[in-house]
């Protein structure tokens, strides 16, 4: 029973594979009862304007620093209308991520977190939430819940969200700038499980030497179906 119970906490309503706000020490852990119908990541590196003239093109910006991943879900659904459980037991929960971690000092960082589904991971902060009360029992308490979530990137910002390569299939589709000592046989390690994959990203890049890589420089990881 114990087994079966843990087996529907990790689907959705609907039966499928449940997307999951977790801090990173399972301390508490939110299954979605309904999937977002779709994340955004976005990424923004930061450069400033080169101010040598030349007489023949523009100069090239200056990478100054690289800025972390964000990440923002479509609206979150919670119902209890059926059940009659307690909509604020999830509820809290969820403010409960962006409480300090020591009580006692109100300085403290929120807990960190991991969003995940399927194979894709992605470890932050929660940086802005909405809960949106939309449906009440007769007694006025809430029964469906509207969430808007966005996350900011906790890990080093030169990382970049990919799926977990022991789950299956590649990663999404991501651009990564090359730092110094980026070898494309580690890039293709890290995002793929797999070195040998080196030459996937290099034909998507068009790259014909894989040594003339220099820092700054910026590629595609291609998602492998």
């Amino acid at each position: 029973m114990a087994a079966s119970a843990t087996q529907s906490e990790n689907l959705t309503r609907s039966g499928l594979t449940a997307a999951t706000i977790a801090t990173v020490d399972g301390s508490i852990s939110i299954p979605c009862m309904f999937n977002p119908e779709h994340y955004t990541i976005k990424k923004v590196n930061n450069f400033e304007e080169n101010n040598e003239n030349s007489p023949r093109r523009p100069p090239k910006p200056n990478f100054t620093s690289y800025g972390r991943s964000t990440l923002t879900l479509s609206t979150l659904y919670f119902d209890t209308y059926e059940t009659k459980e307690n909509l604020t037991t999830t509820t809290n929960k969820l403010w409960d991520l962006m409480r300090p971690v020591n009580d006692s000092d109100p300085d403290s960082a929120p807990p960190e977190i991991v969003f995940s589904w399927a194979s894709f991971e992605f470890t932050a902060y929660i940086k802005e939430m909405t809960i949106k009360y939309t449906l009440f029992d007769k007694d006025g308490k809430p029964v469906r819940a509207e969430v808007t979530l966005s996350f900011i990137q906790s890990e080093d910002p030169t990382r970049y969200p990919h799926q977990n390569p022991t789950s299956g299939g590649g990663p999404i589709q991501q651009i990564r700038p090359i730092v110094y000592g980026d070898r494309l046989d580690l890039i293709a390690a890290e995002v793929y499980g797999d070195a040998t994959k080196w030459r996937i990203i290099a034909a998507y890049n068009h790259i014909i030497n894989p040594r003339t890589l220099r820092p700054g420089q910026v590629i595609t990881i291609p998602q492998i179906v």
